[in-house]
C-alpha cells in the first residue's frame, strides 16, 4: 500500500467560493486526504430535524473533483446546543457532581441512552446518504474518545447502566458481594440498586468497586462507537477509524478498536512533551521545539497494534499548538521528521491538522499548513518535501520487531485505583521500559494482554501487567525466546484481590513477592551491579537469583525463557538488564547518542535525528531535525 500524506479542513469555517483554490492547492501539495465533517453537526441539521446537506454536498464534490479524497467525520463530539436543550441530562457529571457543561466540545455522557438514539440518527442519515459517494474513501467515529477526562461519568445516566451492567454480570447481589469483599468494613448490598458509583466516598472507595466502574466505562465507549460503525458498515465498504490520543488510558482501545478498520491517532509531540511526560526540566529544555524522542513512536507501536496492523496519522501538529502550558514553534525540519517517522512505523497516511489556521474561537492560537491569511506556513513546504519524496521512494513496508512489549489498559486504571506510591504510573513503567529499549537502537511491537503466541519474538517485555490474562500465561508456557515480566506483575486477581498462592505465580518459576514497598524520591535501593530501583520495589523469596540489590534481596530472577524482576530499575540498571537479554538472544543492540532513534522497515532503517543540533553516528552525519535512510 502506497503511503501518503493529508489534511483537515473545515469547510464550514470559510466562504463557499474558497473551497475550490484550497483544494487545488491541496492537490498540487500532494495531499491524497481530506477530513472534514466531524464537528459540523448543527450546520448538518441547524434545528431538531431539519437537515441542510447542500453545503457538504458541494464541498465533498468540490474536494473530489480535485482529485482528492474525503474522510468523513461522524459530528457526534459536538451536539449542538438544541440538543442539550432537548436532553438537559446528556451532559457528563465529574467526580464531585458537577455537569461538564455546553460550550465546547465532548459534553455527553456515553451512557446516555437517548442521546445514542440521537447518533444512530445522524449517522444512519449521513451513511446513507454518503455511503455511495465515491468520493468519500473512508470514515472517522466521533473525535478523540476520553480526550478533557471524558469518559468517566457520574451522572444518573451513568448510575443507571452500571447497575444494568452489574446485574449482568454477577447475576446476584451476593455474587458481586463476594468479588468485592464487601464484608469489609458492613459494605455488603441487599440489591444491585443500591450500589452507587464510587465518588463522594469518605475515604477510598472498595479498590474493586473501581475497577468494575473503570471496565463499565471501557465498555460505555466501545459500545458507543460499535453503534456507529455497525451502522456506517450497512451502507459502505469503506474503512472506518476512530482518531485517539496520546496517554490516553482511561478506555481500552483494543476493545474499541475490535469494531473499526484503522487506528488513527493525533500526533502533537510539542504539546505532549510539555504536559504529558515527567521528565526533568533539562530534557524538556533541549527538546522543546522536536519532541520527546520516544513518546510518539510509542503510540504508532501501540496504535498499529490497536489497528492490527492498519493505523494512520489523523492530526499532526505542523506548528505551535494552543493547548499546552507553553507552546514552542517546532524546530524546522521537525514537521517532516514527525511524518517520515510515522511511515518508518507502518502508517499508511499522515494527515496535517490543519490546512489553514483558524481565526476565531478556541483554537485560533493553533497553527496550520497555512495562515489564516492563507500564507504558507512553514509546514505547508515541508509536507511538499514529504509528498515529493514518497512519490519517489519505493514503498515503505513494515517489518516484524525482535522485541516485543505488552501493554494493557486495564493495568493502568488497576495502578491508578490502587498505586500505593504516588509515583506509581503504569504508563510510566511502561513507557519507561520502552525508552529502554528505543535506546539500544531497538525496534519494537507492542502485543494486547491477551496474546496468544509469542512465537515471532526473541524477547518479551511484560513490566506492571496487573492480572495475567489466561491466554498470555498459556504462551509463556513452551516459549522460547527470553520473557521478562515484573514489576508488579500477576498481582492482582481479575477481583482486584492479593492472589494465593503470591504473586507473580508464574509457571516454573520459583519465586515469591513476600512485601512490597513503594520508595520515596530520595531513597532509591542500589543494586549490586549497579543503579537502582526507583519508585517501587518488592522483596522476594526466590531460588535463582540472577541480580540482587545492595541490601541482599533478588533484584533479577530466574534463567531460560522466564525471568522476574523485583523492581523498577533506574535506566542504568534499565540499560545493562535489557543489553544482556538481548545478547543471550542474539539481538544486537547499539549504543546510540541522545536524542538519536532508529526503526527498521522493510530493508531500509530510518534514523531521526531529535536533537537541535547535528549529530554523527557510525560515520554518517545527521542533521539537527534531519532524517536518514539506508539500506539493510
Amino acid at each position: 500500500m502506497k503511503r501518503t500524506l493529508g489534511v483537515c479542513y473545515y469547510p464550514e469555517h470559510w466562504p463557499e467560493p474558497q473551497w475550490a483554490t484550497d483544494a487545488t492547492r491541496m492537490a498540487d501539495l500532494g495531499l491524497t486526504w481530506v477530513r472534514i465533517g466531524e464537528f459540523a453537526w448543527q450546520r448538518m441539521e441547524p434545528e431538531p430535524g431539519r437537515m441542510d446537506w447542500g453545503w457538504l454536498d458541494r464541498a465533498i464534490e468540490t474536494l473530489g473533483a480535485a482529485g482528492l479524497k474525503v474522510v468523513l467525520g461522524t459530528p457526534t463530539a459536538t451536539p449542538p446546543r438544541w440538543m442539550v436543550t432537548k436532553h438537559p441530562d446528556m451532559l457528563a457529571m465529574d467526580a464531585q457532581g458537577r455537569p461538564r457543561g455546553f460550550g465546547s466540545r465532548r459534553h455527553y455522557c456515553f451512557s446516555h441512552r437517548p442521546y445514542r438514539a440521537e447518533c444512530a440518527r445522524i449517522v444512519g442519515l449521513m451513511a446513507e446518504r454518503y455511503g455511495p459517494n465515491p468520493h468519500v474513501a473512508a470514515w472517522q467515529t466521533d473525535n478523540e474518545y476520553g480526550c478533557h477526562d471524558t469518559t468517566l461519568s457520574y451522572s444518573d445516566a451513568a448510575l443507571g447502566a452500571f447497575r444494568d451492567w452489574l446485574a449482568q454480570k454477577y447475576q446476584s447481589p451476593d455474587a458481586l458481594n463476594r468479588a468485592w469483599g464487601n464484608v469489609f468494613w458492613s459494605m455488603d448490598y441487599a440489591g444491585f440498586d443500591e450500589i452507587g458509583l464510587p465518588n463522594l466516598t469518605v475515604t477510598e472507595a472498595n479498590p474493586a468497586h473501581v475497577m468494575d466502574f473503570r471496565r463499565f466505562a471501557s465498555d460505555e465507549v466501545a459500545g458507543f462507537n460499535r453503534l456507529q460503525t455497525d451502522i456506517i458498515r450497512r451502507h459502505t465498504d469503506a474503512p472506518i477509524a476512530h482518531n485517539y490520543m496520546g496517554r490516553i488510558t482511561e478506555f481500552d482501545h483494543f476493545a474499541t478498536g475490535a469494531d473499526l478498520d484503522i487506528a488513527s491517532w493525533d500526533s502533537y509531540p510539542l504539546g505532549f512533551l510539555s504536559d504529558r511526560l515527567e521528565v526533568t526540566p533539562e530534557h524538556k529544555r533541549h527538546f522543546a521545539r522536536q519532541g520527546d524522542p520516544d513518546f510518539q513512536a510509542f503510540h504508532h507501536d501501540i496504535y498499529r497494534a490497536v489497528g492490527r496492523g492498519r493505523w494512520w496519522i489523523m492530526e499532526q501538529q505542523p506548528g505551535p499548538v494552543n493547548w499546552a502550558p507553553y507552546n514552542p514553534d517546532p524546530l524546522p525540519g521537525m514537521a517532516r521528521l514527525w511524518a517520515w517517522e510515522a511511515f518508518a512505523h507502518g502508517a499508511e497516511a499522515v494527515c496535517y491538522f490543519r490546512w489553514r489556521q483558524a481565526p476565531f474561537a478556541q483554537e485560533q492560537m493553533h497553527a496550520g499548513l497555512l495562515r489564516s491569511d492563507s500564507v504558507a506556513a512553514p509546514a505547508h513546504d515541508q509536507a511538499g518535501q514529504v509528498a515529493r519524496e514518497l512519490a519517489a521512494m519505493p514503498d515503505v513496508e513494515p517489518t516484524a520487531a525482535p522485541v516485543a512489549l505488552v501493554f494493557d489498559y486495564a493495568s493502568a486504571w488497576a495502578w491508578q485505583t490502587q498505586p500505593q506510591g504516588r509515583d506509581f504510573d503504569y504508563f510510566r513503567l511502561v513507557f519507561h521500559f520502552y525508552r529502554g529499549l528505543r535506546a539500544l537502537g531497538l525496534s519494537v511491537d507492542i502485543l494486547p494482554p491477551d496474546t496468544a503466541d509469542l512465537s515471532a519474538y526473541r524477547l518479551v517485555l511484560a513490566p506492571g501487567v496487573a492480572t495475567l490474562s489466561p491466554a498470555l500465561l498459556g504462551a509463556l508456557t513452551g516459549y522460547t525466546g527470553t520473557a521478562l515480566i515484573g514489576p508488579r506483575s500477576n498481582a492482582k486477581t481479575a477481583d482486584f484481590a492479593t492472589p494465593v498462592p503470591l504473586p507473580p505465580n508464574l509457571p516454573g518459576l520459583a519465586c515469591t513477592v513476600a512485601r512490597v514497598e513503594s520508595l520515596p524520591p530520595d531513597l532509591p535501593v542500589p543494586l549490586a551491579q549497579g543503579g537502582n530501583f526507583l519508585h517501587w520495589r518488592e522483596k522476594c523469596e526466590a531460588a535463582e537469583v540472577a541480580e540482587a540489590t545492595t541490601d541482599g534481596w533478588p533484584a533479577l530472577v530466574g534463567q531460560g525463557a522466564l525471568r522476574y524482576l523485583a523492581g523498577w530499575p533506574d535506566e542504568e540498571a534499565l540499560a545493562r538488564i535489557l543489553r544482556g537479554l538481548c545478547a543471550e538472544r542474539g539481538i544486537a543492540t547499539l549504543d546510540l547518542p541522545q536524542g538519536l532513534r532508529c526503526r527498521d522497515s522493510g530493508a531500509r532503517r530510518f534514523w531521526f535525528n531529535y536533537n537541535p543540533d547535528p549529530v554523527t553516528h557510525a560515520g554518517v552525519t545527521i542533521p539537527a531535525a534531519g532524517v536518514h535512510w539506508q539500506e539493510l
